[in-house]
């Protein structure tokens, strides 16, 4: 019992320094700063090298002298100048992207001049965006910080590095097409051998949900070699992780049964923040997508939308985020067969979900 409650209070600690490690800047040009919230054992000269600047510039800045020690959890103003605010399209090693959370009614023009007149090329190739677009609470790169500190939603200043693998992995989940092309032949004798995959699906069927959907699957097979790619997954519940292989679904994807649970749309929860990815099977390109998700049940389909391009999928929550710092404030992982569909090409990302939560 006593160990539970350590591990709690641990996690509850490491998620409250992962939300704070994001920087949101506040205030508009020429004035513009951020906030820190002091962490253990942390001196203004260890302020200075993480934000770039000189201590005595930030004692000043909040009024206070340096020999005055820094209480755990005091709010220090940090300020963004020439010195250490960079805000050219290649900000270089060593710095860290610094966020505006976009407000109602608010376009790119308006953050344009808020900012110091950022470039608004320099925005979109940040954000990896085009046109003049932006919606309620999306989270904009406008600049970035030097110092060596360290961000959680997204990479630094070169977030090409970690994509690079991402969109590698993309590329091969096609392949396993190949040889999953066993239900081709099965056309060639017509129904004398599709009729012995029946039986095995209404098997499956009872295991995964009840719903009437169940009788769709049997014209699949026979259309569609989309379909016999995730049947073979449901034989591997087990394999190298808790998670498991991405089990048998109805062709489609699973907009219909979102509408189902959630009365057509009307009756959602909604979440935003930060998500991430775990590998899987999925198809890319079917609309068959898998999550972890720590409150919803499984079973749920949760609608994920991309604010930033407006991209929307379906996903079904096979289970719960598992407990590891890596995971600290997710409040989604996404099978990686999402990215292409949601347009997304770093490891972590910002999103808005919906869900009914019963």
């Amino acid at each position: 019992m006593l160990k539970s409650v350590l591990i709690g209070v641990l996690m509850t600690g490491a998620i409250r320094v992962a939300a704070q490690d994001t920087l949101i800047v506040q205030g508009s040009s020429p004035d513009l700063y951020l906030t820190h919230s002091v962490k253990k054992g942390e001196t203004w000269y260890s302020l200075g090298r993480a934000y770039g600047l000189s201590p005595k510039d930030i004692a000043a800045k909040n009024k206070m002298q340096m020999d005055q020690g820094l209480s755990l959890g005091k709010q220090i103003t940090i300020p963004l100048n020439k010195n250490n605010f960079v805000q050219a399209k290649s900000a270089g090693s060593g710095t860290r992207p610094v966020y505006h959370r976009v407000l109602e009614k608010e376009t790119l023009y308006r953050i344009h001049v808020k900012y110091d007149k950022v470039p608004l090329d320099n925005v979109r190739e940040w954000n990896r965006f085009s046109g003049d677009g932006v919606q309620k609470d999306a989270y904009l790169i406008v600049g970035y910080v030097k110092g060596n500190g360290q961000s959680v939603i997204l990479p630094t200043s070169t977030p090409s590095a970690p994509s690079a693998p991402e969109v590698a992995v993309n590329t091969p989940k096609p392949q396993p097409a190949a040889p999953e092309t066993k239900p081709i032949p099965k056309p060639q004798p017509a129904a004398p051998e599709t009729k012995p995959t029946q039986p095995a699906e209404p098997e499956a069927k009872p295991i995964t949900r009840s719903q009437p959907a169940a009788p769709e699957t049997k014209p699949v097979p026979k259309s569609q070699p989309a379909e016999p790619e995730t049947a073979p997954a449901e034989k591997e519940p087990t394999v190298t992780t808790s998670i498991g292989r991405t089990p048998s679904i109805p062709e489609g994807g699973f907009e219909q049964q979102y509408q189902q649970q959630t009365n057509n749309g009307r009756d959602v929860t909604g979440e935003k923040g930060p998500g991430s990815w775990f590998k899987s099977n999925a198809v890319v390109g079917s609309g068959k997508y898998y999550a972890l998700h720590n409150t919803a049940p499984r079973g749920t389909i949760v609608k994920v939308t991309n604010p930033l391009t407006g991209r929307s999928i379906y996903a079904k929550v096979l289970d719960a985020i598992p407990q590891l710092k890596a995971n600290a404030n997710l409040i989604i992982k996404l099978s990686d067969a999402a990215q292409d569909a949601l347009g997304i090409n770093e490891s972590r990302f910002y999103c808005e979900l919906s869900y009914d939560e019963k």
